[in-house]
């Protein structure tokens, strides 16, 4: 392999067979690839109009999860979700069905992911998985399809920005802040078809959970991959859920990247996306006190026990504000049944709050917590574009879930510091 690599550029030389640098066409083999109920229909189309016996490349690298409507509000959704259970039967691949969260949380949880690993799916959040120092990304129902059977697809193998944080994490402040105020500073096309690489001593500070809040983010900022190297905790998670061996990939030092940014977080304050885009950022003292009429907990951005841990400890022995819905959809039953365990389930539901069942819950806007017109919502999700949530007349506000909590508890725009 040639001098100076980056991550992704070893990833993808190593799935395509032959040493590639940025800027080249290659065609890669793929360690998994799935789909989920908004796409997965698509991908069964596409299947059946290539051939009524196409056959899966690999069943136990292909997936189908049901995330985006659960339980189904409508039988027309009824209807697509009966006919990805029976692909998924008839085609012996791993599916996952409704309740058992989020593709992003239920996928990488289950064990199917290693470091080194190619990963592709038909949602624009797969970024996610490259917390496990992997290459993942998203892709159009189509090209699922033909991965489903080829067990291949193409890549331009993006050039790399490099993004180094520093710094101690002040109070009331979090991953999902620190991604919010790099996409804020960056710009929503600010990495576009870009692999993200991120480093630093603050990364090395995070638990996995606030790891994978940061990947998932890259894609509102354009970018291909997000993508961290493997530690200590990266393998500790990783050997709670496979037994199977893997090899880390670390960057070469002479590797040449695109742009290399420097954070340092240590005087960061809390802060939060304003409607109606993800990079539209400020600092929360600067809009604190905005009324709020409903609050969201979840989705595959912040719906992971270490979010409802933090989210707890703020709202223990309090009332949610008596204008305000407090929803909460833990990222995946795993997640739900631990929450439940360390009683924060209970702390939720005894403050007022309102429980729906693992999965993408109102962030998609399909069958929970759609605002009414005029509603001013703040959110843990990676999204707040018109209409995200099921409203176009109502506006998100993005959020940690320190924040979030906080805001929940006095129907207005809060910093948590005064909670924590």
């Amino acid at each position: 392999m040639g001098l100076g690599k980056t991550i992704t550029e070893k990833i993808i030389s190593k799935h395509s067979g032959k040493d590639v640098s940025a800027g080249e066409i290659v065609l890669s083999n793929i360690d998994f690839v799935f789909g989920q109920d908004g796409t997965s229909g698509l991908i069964i189309d596409t299947l059946e109009n290539i051939g009524s016996n196409v056959s899966i490349f690999n069943q136990k690298k292909c997936a189908m999860v049901i995330d985006h409507s659960v339980p189904s509000p409508l039988s027309a959704i009824s209807q697509i979700q009966q006919k990805i259970r029976n692909f998924a039967l008839a085609k012996k691949i791993i599916f996952y069905d409704l309740g058992y969260g989020v593709s992003h949380q239920v996928i990488p949880e289950s064990g199917h992911l290693l470091p080194g690993n190619l990963v592709i799916g038909a949602d624009s959040h797969t970024c996610t998985y490259g917390a496990l120092n992997l290459c993942a990304c998203g892709m159009g129902s189509t090209d699922i399809a033909c991965a489903f059977i080829s067990g291949k697809t193409w890549f331009k193998v993006p050039e790399t920005i490099k993004i180094v944080i520093s710094g101690k994490l002040p109070k009331g402040v979090y991953a999902k802040d620190i991604i919010l105020h790099i996409i804020g500073d960056l710009g929503a096309e600010g990495a576009n078809y870009l692999a993200v690489e991120f480093s630093g001593e603050t990364i090395q500070q995070l638990s996995m959970d606030a790891r994978f809040t940061i990947c998932n983010m890259v894609v509102e900022m354009g970018a291909k991959f997000g993508i961290m190297s493997a530690d200590k905790k990266t393998f500790t998670w990783l050997r709670k859920r496979t037994k199977r061996k893997f090899r880390p990939v670390e960057a070469d030092r002479q590797a040449k990247y695109i742009d290399i940014r420097n954070y340092n977080i240590s005087k960061l304050e809390p802060q939060v996306a304003k409607p109606h885009t993800v990079d539209n950022v400020t600092p929360l003292s600067e809009i604190e006190g905005i009324p709020i009429r409903e609050a969201f907990l979840g989705t595959c951005t912040n719906g992971r026990l270490e979010d409802l841990t933090i989210a707890a400890r703020i709202v223990q022995g309090k009332k949610i504000h008596p204008q305000v819905k407090f929803i909460i959809a833990p990222a995946s039953r795993q997640v739900l049944l631990e929450a439940m365990r360390k009683g924060i389930i209970q702390t939720f539901i005894e403050s007022g709050g309102i429980l729906v069942a693992p999965g993408c819950g109102p962030c998609v806007g399909t069958n929970a917590g759609i605002p009414a017109d005029s509603e001013n919502v703040i959110s843990t999700a990676n999204r707040n574009f018109k209409g995200r949530m099921g409203n176009s007349n109502a506006n998100i506000y993005l959020a940690s879930p320190a924040t979030v909590t906080a805001s929940a508890l006095t129907g207005k725009i809060t910093n948590p510091r005064r909670y924590l």
